[in-house]
Order: structure tokens, then sequence, then C-alpha cells
């Protein structure tokens, strides 16, 4: 059970996650939370963020541009797959049990984003938790066009990791005390990124409301 715990404790916190893993299990952590429907839970924001500053302090062994690219590469396949997955399975998914991993109330707050929203999810929705891991799903279930979907997600993936990483790395090269605030950091992304989930939710209650007194 400790095993257990140490692992999800592990995955949960981005830099404990980089040290034991490296650059390999970073780029298996953005493309699982962006491509697999259980990755839910995982730090990506935080996640990039966190790994810029860890390769301008030079703990982590690798160029900016090599990182950045390599996390491109692995936000959009993530999002491919979880489209795939989307156009095959996603069906089952509005009628499968929770469980664990799963919650259904995670892929409808990912419908209330995506009705609010539209295709334009796909690219804003990568800021936000949950969004970013079950909007492609959701695009594959609902047979969106593949052209329009391919370049809602690679401008979401390039834009989400540029504007991450780079930023991270800025202050990890000249603000390397900023690792000492990290916890802050989190708190406040985690406080961002519930602000359009809500509104989205609140949107789509007064609609059901106002079709019930009609």
């Amino acid at each position: 059970m400790e095993t257990v715990d140490s692992i999800f404790e592990t995955l949960l916190n981005s830099e404990k996650l980089i040290a034991y893993g490296g650059i390999t299990l970073l780029l298996i952590v953005i493309f699982a939370e962006t491509g697999l429907f259980f990755g839910f839970f995982l730090p990506g924001d935080y996640l990039l963020f966190t790994a810029g500053i860890l390769c301008g302090t030079d703990v982590l062994d690798v160029s900016i541009y090599s990182l950045t690219i390599l996390l491109i590469m692995a936000a959009i396949l993530g999002d491919y797959t979880g489209y795939a997955s989307g156009k095959y399975f996603g069906h089952k998914l509005f009628s499968r049990k929770d469980s664990l991993f799963f919650k259904k109330e995670y892929l409808l707050k990912t419908e209330a984003f995506f009705k609010r929203y539209g295709n334009v999810s796909l690219i804003i929705g990568r800021y936000f938790p949950i969004i970013r891991t079950f909007a492609p799903i959701l695009a594959g279930s609902v047979n969106m066009d593949f052209k329009k979907f391919s370049l809602a997600n690679i401008s979401g993936g390039i834009l989400w990791v540029v504007t991450l990483v780079p930023t991270g790395y800025y202050f990890g090269k000249n603000y390397p005390q900023v690792m000492d605030y990290l916890g802050y950091i989190i708190l406040t992304f985690t406080a961002l990124t519930s602000i359009p989930l809500i509104k989205a939710l609140w949107s789509i209650i007064k609609t059901k409301r106002k079709k019930e007194l009609l």
C-alpha cells in the first residue's frame, strides 16, 4: 500500500516526477494526460512550468529547444490518441460507471465547456485540468472533422507548451529561488483554471432552468 501511495505522490508532485524519471517520464506523463482518459489527475500545467525551471537551473540536462519540441510532440500525439479513442469508444464513456480513474461528471464538465466554446475549446482547453484530457475524446465521439481537429490540436499543443516551458525556463535561469515558491504557483494555476469551468457549468445550468420554466 505504501508503494502505491509513493507512486501517486511522485506522479502528483511535478518536481519529484521529473527528478525521478527525467525527460522520458515527463514525456510519458504529458502524453498520458492529453491522450488517455485516466490521465486527468496528472499535473500538466505546472509540470511543464517546472520542467522549464529545472531546465533553466540545469537540473534537467537537456536544451530548452529540445525540451520544448519534444513536449509539443507528446502533447499533439496525446490529443490524436484521445481523438481516436473517442471516435471508437467515446460513446461507451457516457454509460461507464464511476471508478477510481473515471468520473462521469468530468465528461459532463468537458461537454459543457465544449458546447460553450466550440472548436476553440481544444485550444484554450489545454490550460484546464480535466478539459485537456476529455476534450479530444469528446471531439472524436461527435465525429469532429479531422482537419479541423488537427488544426486545433497542433495550434493548442504548440501554444500550451510554448507559453509554459520557456516561461519556467526564464524564471529558472534568472530567478532560481522561484523553486521555493512552487507550491504557491501550483495553487495559483489551480485557482485560475477553475474559473472558466465554473462559468461554463453555470451557463449550462441557467440554460436548463430556462427550458424547464418554458
